[in-house]
């Protein structure tokens, strides 16, 4: 049989190609060979240069919403104390973001005894990507989902929910575990999980903001410069949006990015297409108590079942991912 040879287009950051894509519907046969092409070293460079720049734009974001609320508070004395409040809040989230997440969905670290079957895949994804081993979570939840997460890839953690090892056959797992993988490669974990902590700080500052106009907690602050009641309860509704903006900043791109790295890593685009064709049908059915601020880690939105929030995913349309990784866009 003739080879044919493919070149998939993902973004200026990566190429793939794949020689021996044939089969029905254009699935890659178990022979695939994927390699993984660029614009070079410089280019991959820039790639991650991108990403902490990201980074660098939501600290920023963050404190200068932290000092703007402070000066509503207590006018130049309360930016004085909300830029220290920020410095501390900056630097907790660059170390601690990543245990905040874990915690929150109470994610438990898992040994090679006790799961030696995903261990076996993880080592396997790290050693074709060129990765240390990451940590590996179990998150007790029925529904299908994963996430990775972690300041840089020597501490990187990959999190599964129960419900995806029981719902995925092998295949399937691999393809989801080679897509966070990806995520680690192309360094997303960071800002992922700074992304998470500073959505729930501003979420818990709209909220703060909201009781405190209630109260009348601006009305004496008026003649130290601060904004009052109005500025606390303009605060308290458009903080949300924020955090809102803050996940939606987080490129969608990414993840056609890390569904082709993942693809190459498994060595065949199929079982990641399979995985999120179960994922799309499963997120109706069992849906997850997740919190908003954290849906854009996920490997598919864990809110998706909700109509509201279809409105503002981080997430690309899995029909797309889909056909993308099968060859049909």
């Amino acid at each position: 049989m003739r080879d044919r040879v493919v070149i998939i287009y993902v973004s200026d950051c990566q190429w793939l190609i794949v020689r021996n894509w044939y089969g029905a519907g254009g699935i890659c046969s178990s022979d695939t060979d994927a390699i993984q092409l660029g614009p070079g070293e410089s280019k991959r460079e820039e790639c991650h240069m991108g990403n902490r720049i990201r980074t660098t734009f939501l600290l920023a974001a963050l404190t200068a919403l932290i000092i703007f609320i402070g000066h509503l508070f207590g006018g130049r004395q309360g930016m004085m104390i909300a830029f220290i409040f920020a410095a501390g809040m900056n630097f907790f989230s660059y170390w601690f973001s990543d245990k905040i997440v874990l915690r929150m969905y109470r994610a438990e670290e898992v040994t090679p005894e006790q799961a030696p079957e995903l261990y076996g895949m993880v080592q396997t994804l790290s050693r074709q990507a060129g990765l240390p081993m990451p940590k590996i979570c179990l998150i007790p939840k029925d529904a299908p989902n994963a996430f990775a997460t972690g300041r840089n890839p020597d501490n990187a953690v990959v999190a599964v929910t129960r419900g995806l090892l029981q719902l995925m056959d092998k295949d399937e797992v691999m393809g989801v575990l080679a897509h966070e993988m990806a995520h680690v490669k192309n360094r997303d974990i960071l800002i992922g999980s700074i992304a998470a902590t500073l959505a729930g700080a501003i979420m818990m500052l709209a909220s703060m903001a909201r009781w405190s106009a209630i109260f009348g907690g601006g009305s004496h602050r008026d003649d130290q410069g601060g904004g009052g009641i109005v500025g606390l309860l303009a605060v308290s509704l458009l903080a949300p949006f924020a955090a809102m903006v803050i996940q939606m900043a987080i490129s969608r791109s990414r993840e056609y990015l890390a569904d082709a790295t993942g693809a190459q890593f498994a060595g065949s685009p199929e079982g990641l297409a399979r995985a999120l064709e179960k994922l799309g049908a499963y997120s109706g059915r069992l849906p997850m108590d997740a919190n908003p601020s954290t849906a854009h880690m996920f490997i598919v939105n864990p809110l998706s079942g909700r109509s509201l929030m279809n409105l503002f995913s981080t997430h690309p349309p899995l029909e797309e991912r889909i056909a993308r990784l099968r060859g049909n866009r």
